[in-house]
């Protein structure tokens, strides 16, 4: 995820990154500035004949104005869904930890180190699983749980999750925790699981195809008919007017379609990395 000031609005204006749409769209903004001077050098020199339809493209643009408003806000909102579950990781991982050594203390130390271990691997766990990464890269070593035991777990999330439940329950099963202890614990625990079913809904729920593939269609016919309506009105002017307008219909899709899926790589996606490092950093401070 970038990090930024966004009170620099000045120099954000001429910054350009990699995910930058105006790099991305600029070979089709060229392309459609060529077919924009075609049509109007042929209408200057008298070989075809344009007529204006700048209505049609104003009642287009406004449908396609709601459509695009829509896409963006419901993209934003998954985005914004994602953010908050990995916050409620870091929260009740962190309550998690802190009741336990509470309750626990150094009675059943090795137990505590255990749990912490795998309250640390989860968060990476979960990272790499949404990712579609089921290697063990990245994820914390856990005493007593081999190599081999982690490859072998399609779901590791789901795996580490398992493991931490039964050592909780020995240490239960041995007096170490009351079962009202257990009970002031229960939703911290089972918290992680309902996490990690909510992230694979937003990874696997895409916006419908049918859906995506009409709002496409859309800006493309309003687009590549826009050169026939503002060439006989504008002139050489049209060019740039409607690579500007290509511009910014084709951002708001091609931002929408990254949003949508925070889980990735992406520069606009979420801070999984740092985040699942914070919770790596708290639980480590907590003796």
């Amino acid at each position: 995820m970038i990090t930024y000031n966004p009170k620099d609005w000045f120099r954000l204006i001429f910054q350009f990154h990699k995910s930058d749409t105006f790099r991305i769209l600029l070979p089709t903004m060229l392309v459609l500035g060529l077919f924009t001077a075609s049509l109007v050098y042929l209408e200057l020199n008298n070989q075809v004949h344009l007529k204006s339809s700048t209505v049609f493209h104003q009642i287009l643009g406004f449908v396609l104005s709601m459509l695009l408003v829509f896409r963006i806000n419901t993209a934003y909102e998954r985005w914004w869904e994602g953010r908050k579950l990995w916050g409620s990781l870091i929260n009740n991982s962190r309550s998690l930890m802190t009741k336990l050594h509470a309750y626990i203390g150094t009675t059943h130390g090795s137990d505590l180190h255990h749990v912490r271990q795998l309250l640390i691997a989860f968060p990476y766990a979960l990272r790499n699983h949404l990712r579609g990464d089921f290697t063990h890269n990245g994820i914390p070593a856990v005493e007593g749980v081999s190599h081999e035991q982690f490859q072998a777990a399609h779901n590791k999330p789901f795996f580490i999750h398992r493991l931490l439940v039964e050592r909780i329950q020995s240490i239960r099963a041995v007096g170490g925790l009351s079962e009202q202890q257990l009970f002031l614990i229960n939703n911290e625990i089972f918290s992680l699981i309902d996490i990690t079913g909510a992230c694979e809904r937003i990874k696997n729920s895409p916006i419908p195809f049918s859906y995506s593939l009409f709002l496409k269609k859309i800006i493309f016919v309003y687009v590549i008919t826009m050169p026939i309506a503002f060439a006989l009105e504008y002139r050489y002017w049209a060019i740039p007017a409607v690579m500007i307008i290509f511009y910014a219909f084709a951002s708001l899709e091609l931002v929408s379609e990254e949003v949508e899926e925070p889980f990735g790589m992406d520069s606009n996606d979420l801070p999984t990395d740092e985040l699942a490092d914070k919770i790596n950093r708290d639980l480590s401070s907590i003796f």
